[in-house]
């Protein structure tokens, strides 16, 4: 079963045990004991912020929305004959009209559109009703229920959405109510012996590991938000993990899944390693944002646990090099589970993340720079550093690792360490607490991705950079922006590129919505110079304005019509993606 959901900070991102502090001395640290990096203290991490963004940080945290004296919501819309209907079919337990709950299931993670509404504006709309599904039967039935009574529904998984999929329509009229997922947690079953598991929708990724494990198997889905996210969003959102080279993309991990619509069920009837059996409904349903229905179960193609798992770190002369190497990986047809490529800017802050040690780890970290800037001739402001995992039998990660050194001998590169790989690794994780520590201070930021061709990728990240210093300083934001880039994600054709955006704030009137102009304006960058609309994080309500540019209007028409037959009365009118109108 998964943990309650009161371990979570709500609002916030994360586990309530873990967050970035102050200590009494002015260091920061990082609580509880999740991370690597929890229980640490970062002496030269506020330094480092206050000099890339050239701003004063507010330490004693005077935007604290803490003293919000309460999370407002207005009166829930009135449809008696639904609520009735429901207290009727379903115990007490199973919904809730409070105003904590409404509030809490009506945005996700996107910063400057949900996150900063919630804590220092106002959400223009909150759902009615949530609902805690038990089981696929508590599922069909709410939906004829919505359907009877002209409900809107809202499917609900991890709440980590960061593309306003879960940001409410504001001119909705109907009774709103959300389907928490979560409690629809289980592994149904698992096939040992052709390596397939069904399992319920709202598992989160970290649950569903922990229970595949315990079985001897993986799924091997890990992206950036796996303790959090389930399976349902996954395949909503069309998601990619950390680990895609050895274990696929959402979509290759799945064989198959149920989805309830007010239409009835869509399924298929057996799970197969392949079928040519004429066009897949669910294959087209990759990537639905909760505009078609529910998705209650899903088969998942497993692998036994790797009997091996490795780290290593390499260390290039500048990122352009290290993009060459990475290219040369693409074809060599060795790849790891996971390589990253981090810019400068992430490099340095990774650096800055560096623990407080003793005599000993201060040398080491002295004769690491020695070598890689005296001996090696490496220049500081341009080296760009790449993390690995590789995970398989002894021998296959040894002869992995007997293709991947001498490429990247060919480009320079330096080993820099087993334990700079799984550092850098693992702090993924925890760097996602890092805008919610700095939100109270006047800092903030986002992140957003796309892919890229190989040979338009190095076009698409100066882009973005330039066009986000040019729209900081023509806005009046206070000192300048920290835009930085990692390639994340490999492919024979291009790449996925990760951006992170952080800014200073403090003095701004309604920095949300200046921010929010910026960010379609650096999409439309981002496309223009070669870039997709979205690797994984989706379209949602956030890049919906792009989809003219995505899909042809024979395409759209062919989706709105398909949504129109199979959800007549628009009970899932979450209006993501094409669905807008």
């Amino acid at each position: 079963m998964a943990s309650s959901s009161d371990e979570l900070w709500g609002h916030r991102w994360g586990f309530r045990d873990s967050r970035f502090a102050f200590t009494p001395s002015g260091e920061v640290t990082f609580t509880g004991k999740r991370y690597g990096i929890s229980g640490t203290t970062m002496p030269h991490f506020i330094t480092y912020v206050e000099d890339c963004l050239q701003v004063r940080l507010d330490r004693a945290g005077s935007l604290n929305p803490c003293e919000k004296p309460h999370f407002r919501a207005a009166p829930p819309v009135q449809n008696p004959a639904f609520v009735s209907a429901v207290s009727a079919a379903f115990r007490a337990a199973q919904y809730t009209q409070e105003d904590s709950q409404r509030i809490l299931h009506s945005h996700g993670q996107t910063t400057v559109d949900e996150v900063y509404c919630v804590f220092y504006a106002d959400l223009e709309r909150v759902c009615d009703l949530v609902f805690f599904p038990e089981r696929e039967e508590d599922v069909t039935t709410m939906i004829r229920l919505a359907v009877k009574h002209d409900v809107c529904l809202v499917p609900y998984g991890g709440g980590t959405s960061v593309s306003c999929a879960l940001l409410l329509p504001p001119h909705e009229k109907r009774l709103i109510t959300v389907l928490d997922l979560r409690r629809m947690d289980k592994v149904l079953s698992v096939d040992p012996v052709n390596f397939t598991a069904v399992v319920q929708a709202g598992i989160t990724g970290r649950v569903l590991e922990e229970e595949l494990g315990r079985q001897g198997f993986t799924a091997g889905h890990e992206p950036d938000s796996v303790e959090m996210s389930t399976l349902g969003g996954w395949i909503a959102t069309n998601a990619s993990g950390m680990k895609k080279n050895r274990y696929g993309n959402i979509e290759d991990i799945v064989l198959g899944f149920t989805l309830a619509t007010p239409s009835g069920i869509i399924d298929t009837l057996a799970s197969f390693p392949r079928v040519s059996a004429g066009m897949q409904p669910y294959k087209l349903l990759f990537g639905n944002e909760g505009t078609m229905g529910v998705v209650t179960k899903a088969t998942l193609r497993v692998h036994p646990k790797p009997q091996v798992k490795n780290y290593g770190s390499l260390v290039f002369r500048d990122f352009s090099t290290g993009v060459k190497f990475l290219y040369d990986l693409s074809k060599s047809g060795v790849l790891p589970a996971s390589v990253r490529l981090m810019d400068n800017f992430q490099f340095r802050f990774g650096a800055a993340l560096r623990p407080k040690t003793g005599f000993w780890g201060n040398l080491l970290h002295w004769l690491v720079k020695f070598f890689l800037y005296r001996v090696y001739r490496f220049d500081p402001m341009k080296v760009s550093a790449a993390t690995l995992v590789l995970e398989g039998s002894k021998e296959s990660v040894r002869m992995q690792w007997k293709a991947i050194m001498p490429l990247a001998r060919k480009h320079g590169g330096v080993y820099g360490g087993e334990g700079n790989g799984r550092r850098g690794y693992y702090l993924t994780f925890a760097i996602a607490y890092i805008r919610d520590f700095f939100f109270d201070m006047g800092v903030t930021g986002e992140t957003y991705e796309t892919t890229a061709p190989w040979d338009k990728a190095e076009a698409v990240i100066e882009a973005v950079k330039r066009k986000g210093e040019e729209l900081h300083y023509a806005n009046g934001f206070p000192g300048r922006p920290w835009v930085c880039a990692r390639i994340t994600q490999l492919y024979h054709t291009g790449v996925c590129i990760y951006f992170t955006h952080a800014f200073g704030f403090l003095g701004m009137k309604r920095p949300d919505l200046i921010f929010k102009q910026m960010e379609e304006e650096i999409r439309g960058v981002i496309m223009a110079a070669g870039g997709s609309i979205s690797h994984h994080h989706g379209v949602g309500k956030l890049r919906q304005g792009f989809m003219k540019e995505v899909l042809t209007p024979d395409s759209i028409q062919l989706l709105r019509q398909m949504k129109a037959a199979q959800d007549q009365k628009n009970v899932f009118g979450i209006r993501n993606n094409v669905f807008a109108e």
